[in-house]
């Protein structure tokens, strides 16, 4: 697992912990605080990546991590967190997860080496998330993968040599949905240097 920075935790409020729901919903009507996922933040505070990964702590605790759209948003691949958080195990064990409608829970664990851990909750990596989210190939994952490969070309690069060194399903579909968008970035970059 890559370490990266650990940053935002004092800078979340959750509901019951230090303020009641009511308390919190208040700060949002006054404009001290805005909704980020499943806690708040002050409304002058920057979004982050460890924000956003932050917010999710209580949902996901040690055992699970952040995948798929879900990891999208975190990485700042999408705008907004989505309607339904993609979830999978993080450890070697089977978990019992109580079902619940705002979680997608896939129960293959993913492997440490393709997992960051920020704001304490641990999130897949930028490449593996391209790969998920190619592989998946849908409107919606398809345009957060061009959002995420857009915020770091770099990642794009390293997720297409990760699927062509495994054996993975869909990894054609996924090649070449991940190719059209590092060739789509790169005449842009084309278009607008000439």
């Amino acid at each position: 697992m890559r370490q990266t920075a650990d940053v935002g935790s004092p800078f979340l409020y959750f509901a019951d912990e230090r303020l009641s729901s009511a308390e919190l919903t208040a700060a949002c009507l006054d404009g001290h605080l805005v909704s980020l996922g499943d806690a708040y933040m002050p409304a002058d505070a920057v979004e982050t990546p460890a924000l956003r990964a932050g917010s999710l702590a209580r949902t996901l605790g040690d055992t699970l991590a952040a995948t798929h759209l879900s990891a999208a948003w975190i990485h700042g691949g999408l705008p907004v967190p989505p309607a339904r958080h993609t979830v999978q195990r993080a450890v070697a064990r089977r978990l019992h997860v109580v079902p619940h409608r705002q979680l997608v829970y896939r129960d293959l664990a993913v492997a440490g080496e393709d997992l960051q851990l920020l704001g304490g909750v641990l999130v897949t990596s930028p490449e593996r998330t391209l790969a998920d989210l190619a592989r998946v190939g849908d409107d919606d994952h398809v345009r957060a993968a061009r959002l995420l490969a857009g915020a770091d070309p770099d990642a794009a690069h390293r997720a297409i040599a990760r699927l062509e060194a495994g054996v993975l399903p869909h990894k054609r579909v996924a090649l070449a949905c991940l190719r059209a968008i590092v060739a789509a970035l790169q005449d842009d970059v084309t278009r607008y240097t000439s």
